[in-house]
């Protein structure tokens, strides 16, 4: 499709109203949905990740990552592979061709570790490296700003082969592999992110066995948070002096937790998640220390925490990048076991209910994200904040123009609040929609379709729709009420 006929697509479909007329509780009023204003630098942006997007899984020496090995033992939902994906290796100068349709100025893409190290070490693939500098150059050929996050997930099969994030060494193969990448790639990236949400990398891959490599162990838990912690201080300083360009954050999932009732177990129960799901790798970066509810001596046994580990862990943040997709109740789920080693033990999650839901049960409550917003402010010192994913999944009718009315509603509505918190001195500087095509979301399989752009996956064709023509208004007004 080229820039004529996207703009042909009229947006007299998009009279959506700010807010709905039973005055749901959690939304923002039409009326501050038409004041709401953005500065005229402010960066627009989707953002992305090599796994679920790039495809080309074996192609041009790349090695094996994990997520290729759980994804080919039949472990995503129908058995869903990133082999091909969204094919963003073959296609990439078409798809930045609609970034810029949609006049963005930034992108937050993956590298894909095993692609320009196959082996995690080693010698550098040059085909997978010159892939990314045509990929770099190509952004900045259309006037939009590469973002770079070093790992999204897809470590190197032959690292995990050798005990993964677990093993302490990893720390340090990591900061090699940030320094490489830096080295020749920061004459085009200056911002980068070593990890995307670090929890779920940890928890996620070696405790509960929800994500790649599939682990159930508590104690590999313990050890994987604290070499990614390792590994991302170690990581930033490894980019820092590799380009005195480099801009360096990280990308970490905020879900605000509220607590189910006012009941002493209850409030307890909310900090203890909170500490863990939201504060515990943000904190460490910051302070050189974990979060001091329950991390005790027991936990940083686990760890290995080594003396002197406390100054690899404290890096200062250029920037701080947070996702944010829908906030959580939190009660107690009584006594633990001395012997549970999950740091969410006694803590039970809810989905609220006071809010619409989406069809996957996500409950929409823009206010959350205000809230969320004004916490860091808050409690880390107003940094730069760049909003690295928001996003929801939602059915849509397919037809020559995908209609997805309700999630032009939660765009419009979230970036009210965005608007608000910058209003009271947030400094958020950019927002990356998640994302800016359907693809693969992870185990989920291709099921839940979260883009901007509706993906044929058997003919690779891209749709725009109407939360596609909508973004590109706002990118090109600063304005909500287009």
């Amino acid at each position: 499709m080229d820039r004529r006929d996207f703009i042909k697509v009229s947006f007299a479909s998009l009279a959506i109203t700010g807010a709905r007329a039973d005055g749901v509780p959690g939304e923002i009023s039409a009326e501050e949905i038409r004041a709401a204003r953005f500065p005229a630098d402010f960066l627009w942006g989707t953002a992305a990740s090599a796994y679920q997007v790039e495809g080309a899984w074996d192609a041009d020496g790349k090695g094996p990552s994990i997520w290729d090995r759980y994804a080919h033992a039949g472990r995503l939902a129908n058995k869903a592979t990133g082999d091909v994906a969204c094919d963003q290796v073959h296609r990439f100068k078409s798809d930045i061709a609609l970034m810029k349709q949609l006049h963005q100025k930034s992108h937050r893409f993956s590298i894909s570790w095993p692609r320009v190290l196959p082996s995690g070490t080693g010698a550098v693939n040059q085909k997978g490296l010159d892939y990314y500098r045509r990929f770099a150059d190509a952004l900045l050929e259309a006037g939009i700003r590469p973002f770079c996050t070093l790992y999204h997930w897809d470590l190197p099969q032959a690292l995990e082969d050798k005990g993964g994030w677990p093993n302490r060494d990893l720390a340090g193969w990591f900061a090699d592999y940030a320094g490489l990448m830096a080295k020749h790639l920061g004459d085009r990236i200056t911002v980068w992110a070593p990890f995307n949400m670090p929890w779920d990398i940890s928890r996620g891959g070696y405790g509960t066995g929800f994500a790649a490599p599939g682990k159930k162990d508590f104690a590999l838990f313990w050890k994987a948070a604290h070499t990614v912690a390792l590994a991302h201080g170690q990581a930033h300083r490894a980019l820092k002096a590799a380009s005195s360009k480099a801009m360096v954050g990280s990308a970490y999932e905020q879900e605000p937790a509220i607590a189910k009732s006012d009941s002493e177990a209850d409030r307890a129960a909310t900090a203890r998640y909170d500490a863990f799901h939201n504060r515990f790798f943000i904190d460490v970066a910051m302070h050189g220390r974990y979060p001091g509810t329950y991390v005790g001596e027991k936990q940083l046994a686990l760890m290995g925490f080594a003396p002197g580990d406390e100054k690899i862990l404290q890096v200062p943040f250029d920037w701080v990048g947070v996702h944010y997709y829908l906030r959580l109740m939190i009660s107690d789920a009584g006594p633990v076991a001395a012997d549970n080693l999950d740091p969410l033990a006694g803590v039970r999650v809810e989905l609220p209910n006071q809010g619409p839901k989406t069809h996957v049960g996500w409950e929409v409550w823009p206010n959350a994200f205000y809230d969320m917003l004004m916490r860091v402010k808050r409690d880390y010192g107003n940094p730069v904040i760049e909003i690295t994913e928001t996003g929801l999944p939602y059915p849509e009718t397919v037809s020559d123009q995908i209609h997805d009315t309700e999630r032009v509603q939660w765009y419009r509505q979230h970036l009210a609040a965005m608007a608000r918190a910058i209003k009271d001195g947030v400094r958020v500087r950019a927002y990356h929609a998640w994302t800016l095509m359907d693809n693969l979301e992870w185990q989920w399989g291709y099921g839940r379709r979260m883009g901007l752009f509706y993906t044929d996956f058997a003919t690779q064709k891209r749709t725009p729709k109407d939360s596609a023509l909508w973004y590109a208004r706002v990118a090109e007004t600063g304005r909500l009420d287009g």
